[in-house]
């Protein structure tokens, strides 16, 4: 029992300290200078220029986002300016431009029949089927007009007929749309602006090469961005997004902070859905006859929704992210030597000798009789006289 405690304190109760083998293999030395390269190359490189570790980063923006639509078009024999062809009112970071209208005048609560081909009959029978459908202009009474062919419904009639044929508004390619952009990073406390001085902003629009940072866009120049067919866009509707980006490096001048324009289309993925195809809303104008009687003009809009999109990111040095990813990029360099040791002691053919040189173990015992044997000597493999000077390395050489 004693000698069993004894030993356990013996295992518990040792020091281990590193001992240095020099090993003078080409093969080796190779792999260890290569292992070496490609951490320090990691790290500078990806680490530090291209993820720029030596910063801190906002991504917590505030922004606000200010629109204005500029343009006159024909719509219905009719001259359409801001006022008529913007819904909902500008001023906001979303916004429709309308290209056709469907108008359903002098509409008024009570009885009449659906216009839609789903709902074609020739008896009561054929409507009640129908009862509670959410397709239809109204509630579905269950009863057939027969004379019509179609159900009855109560509600705001006459029914909408959204086949007729109307064309949509061409001249919307060449409208205008001012874009006023503020962004703050709230971590460093700067706030930025994409508007340049007034006299640009009088005689500019948007290039991406000659004019990259003027907030005025022509609504054709971003349908050519994103490659819309632009007749079909003006028939259906559709869903555009305008993309802000600002990516600033508060190390440099704050006024090289600058915003990034892009343009994508935001429901290519129905592009071939047979359903909810293109963009569309209804809205109604009302108004009361002089006998009291509540009337409704319902107009069904297709348009081109705007959508305004902002992001950004802002990073300036810190010196903790420095100290901490200078650390780590130090002490990964010894992942090297981790390799080599592997290599050496598991792979290599001399691995056991390698092993003897590496390891030793050395007990109080072998202290005493060292000193005894040897008065003021230093414990060493080399054989001889020792000095101060005595690294402890042992070198071994193979061949190349």
């Amino acid at each position: 029992m004693t000698s069993a405690l004894c030993s356990c304190l013996t295992s518990i109760l040792t020091y281990e300290t590193y001992k240095s083998v020099v090993v003078r293999s080409w093969p080796l030395g190779i792999v260890y200078r290569l292992m070496q390269l490609i951490i320090i190359s990691y790290f500078v490189g990806y680490v530090f220029l291209y993820e720029r570790a030596y910063q801190v980063a906002d991504t917590a923006t505030e922004s606000s986002v200010i629109t204005k639509v500029k343009g006159f078009g024909r719509l219905n024999n009719a001259v359409m300016d801001v006022a008529d062809y913007i819904y909902p009112p500008q001023g906001e970071g979303v916004f429709s431009i309308i290209t056709k209208i469907i108008k359903t005048d002098n509409q008024f609560q009570g009885r009449c029949s659906e216009t839609e081909k789903e709902f074609n009959c020739s008896t009561n029978a054929d409507c009640l089927q129908h009862l509670g459908s959410v397709q239809a202009d109204g509630i579905i009474t269950g009863a057939c007009n027969t004379s019509a062919g179609y159900c009855e419904i109560e509600g705001w009639c006459p029914a909408e007929d959204d086949k007729v044929d109307i064309k949509p508004m061409p001249e919307f390619v060449n409208f205008t749309i001012y874009i006023k952009n503020t962004i703050r990073f709230p971590r460093f406390n700067v706030s930025r602006e994409n508007f340049p001085s007034t006299k640009s902003i009088k005689n500019c629009t948007y290039d991406k090469n000659t004019d990259p940072f003027c907030p005025i866009f022509r609504v054709g120049y971003i349908l050519d961005e994103t490659q819309q067919n632009v007749t079909l866009l003006a028939d259906k509707g559709g869903e555009i997004g305008i993309n802000i980006e600002w990516r600033c490096n508060l190390d440099h001048n704050v006024n090289s902070c600058v915003p990034t324009y892009s343009f994508s289309k935001l429901d290519a993925p129905f592009q071939n859905a047979s359903l909810s195809k293109g963009y569309n809303f209804r809205f109604a104008k009302y108004y009361k006859t002089e006998d009291g009687t509540d009337y409704r003009c319902l107009h069904k809009a297709f348009a081109v929704r705007f959508d305004v999109m902002v992001t950004g990111i802002a990073r300036k040095f810190s010196l903790i992210p420095t100290v901490i990813n200078v650390i780590t990029a130090v002490t990964s360099v010894g992942m090297g030597t981790v390799l080599c040791d592997l290599i050496l002691l598991h792979c290599s053919k001399g691995a056991q000798y390698y092993k003897e040189k590496k390891f030793e173990e050395v007990s109080e015992e072998q202290i005493h009789e060292s000193l005894t044997l040897k008065p003021g000597s230093q414990l060493s493999i080399r054989r001889g006289n020792s000095s101060c000077n005595d690294s402890g390395a042992v070198s071994l050489s193979t061949n190349c």
